[in-house]
């Protein structure tokens, strides 16, 4: 009898065994004092600064807060979690919309919330992602598209917010999307990489399709006017790669669905490719990146009617590209990119004589990282956007001031001009 218990219990060790689990707990802690001075124009040479100095965080590696673990399921299979927060250390908050959190979600695991399954046939994630046309945005930013030396294409797509200033369009899924379903290739396919990603919009739909209530805020006279968005929060995306030695190239696309109104019907869509690459000399290593974005607004019907589909006949879009690299020296890392971003069919009778000129913005940013340890190092970025044409990108702090007011009795609008920023900062990952 006692034998047999004996056995019984080496038995269930080894099935414990077997199924192994581990978690673990990860994190950044990054603050740094940061400068902003963000200049309007205004006739006559004069001009209007906006600026101010502030502690902030994620100057050089956004702050966060995260837990993961994977399980070993037996016959190569394995499930994992992965939870993350963003962290404002600088003000103690957690979630929501910190400093280059991207647009502001009201969560505590805002950055990522996922659960997997992975083996040969690759993995399965479910949750909130990463999309894969923000990871070409950051991957191939020798900034990491943190700080104020992000790249101009983090800006223009609302990096630093719900909207950013100046930017291109409102898109909650720039970054990240919720409600989703990845998938991505196993890593042994000799250099190559792949992922696609679907977010389920989860709105109510109707059928018949009449039936559909009106959105909030309709108009008086014509209730069926206001949008009901019953399409829109679904995100489509995927991005495929190769990175073999010092190369690594990558391609994404994604289509996301910003608006919709069944009874004018209307549908409004945001289209991103991007291609990026890096090249790695050991001494330097070489960034780049051409994005590519189109506001859509399909309509079931070919009459132009400026209320319920104001972008009739337009496709207003956006075109960004970025060089940079960085520079080993010692413990540290010199880092340097210039990236620029030019508007397109921003109005009708532009889209129809092109007379006008499009706004457009380019970017400079130069910083050194010191590497105390492996973890911890010490950083400084400054960085400098110059605006043309009614572009008003900032690389942070204040807005532009941009209220009218009156000069010697004639009223004038201030345009944005330049903005400029430093971070001085440490950053500690463990």
């Amino acid at each position: 009898m006692r034998k047999s218990l004996v056995a019984l219990a080496a038995l269930t060790m080894a099935g414990v065994a077997s199924a192994q689990s581990s978690v673990t707990v990860f994190g950044v802690v990054d603050a740094a004092v940061s400068g902003y001075s963000n200049k309007s124009e205004m006739p006559l040479g004069t001009s209007i600064t906006a600026s101010s100095t502030r502690l902030t965080n994620s100057g050089y590696t956004p702050s966060r807060l995260g837990f993961r673990g994977i399980e070993d399921l037996g016959g190569g299979l394995a499930a994992g979690f992965w939870l993350e927060s963003s962290l404002g250390n600088d003000d103690g908050t957690t979630g929501g919309n910190v400093a280059n959190s991207g647009p502001a979600v009201i969560g505590f695991f805002n950055r990522r919330s996922t659960v997997s399954l992975s083996g040969a046939f690759g993995e399965v994630r479910l949750g909130r992602d990463f999309t894969p046309t923000y990871l070409n945005d950051i991957i191939f930013d020798p900034m990491g598209a943190a700080g104020v030396g992000a790249n101009i294409i983090y800006n223009a797509n609302g990096g630093f917010g719900p909207v950013s200033p100046g930017g291109f369009t409102a898109n909650s899924m720039y970054a990240r999307a919720s409600n989703s379903i990845g998938y991505f290739l196993p890593s042994n396919l000799e250099g190559f990489y792949g992922q696609v990603l679907y977010a389920l919009n989860e709105k109510t739909s109707y059928e018949p399709g009449a039936l559909t209530p009106p959105g909030a805020g309709a108009f008086i006279a014509n209730p069926s006017a206001a949008g009901d968005n019953a399409r829109a929060g679904r995100y489509i995306g995927g991005r495929v790669g190769y990175a073999n030695g010092p190369v690594d190239v990558a391609f994404a696309y994604a289509q996301s669905t910003l608006a919709s109104n069944f009874f004018a019907g209307t549908t409004q869509t945001l289209d991103i490719w991007n291609l990026g690459g890096s090249w790695d000399f050991g001494v330097v290593k070489l960034f780049g990146e051409y994005s590519n974005n189109k506001l859509k607004n399909d309509s079931s019907s070919n009459v132009v009617n400026s209320v319920t589909n104001p972008f009739a006949f337009r496709e207003p879009g956006a075109n960004g590209w970025l060089l940079g690299g960085t520079v080993p020296v010692g413990p540290g890392l010199i880092r340097f990119s210039y990236s620029a971003i030019k508007y397109n069919n921003t109005t009708r009778i532009n889209q129809l004589t092109g007379l006008f000129a499009e706004p457009k913005a380019d970017k400079w940013a130069l910083g050194y990282v010191h590497n105390l340890s492996k973890r911890t190092a010490l950083y400084a970025t400054v960085a400098r956007i110059s605006n043309s044409d009614g572009a008003g990108l900032a690389v942070g702090g204040p807005n532009f001031y941009t209220t009218p007011i009156t000069v010697g009795g004639v009223r004038f609008t201030p345009q944005a001009s330049t903005s400029a920023g430093y971070d001085f900062g440490i950053r500690h990952a463990f």
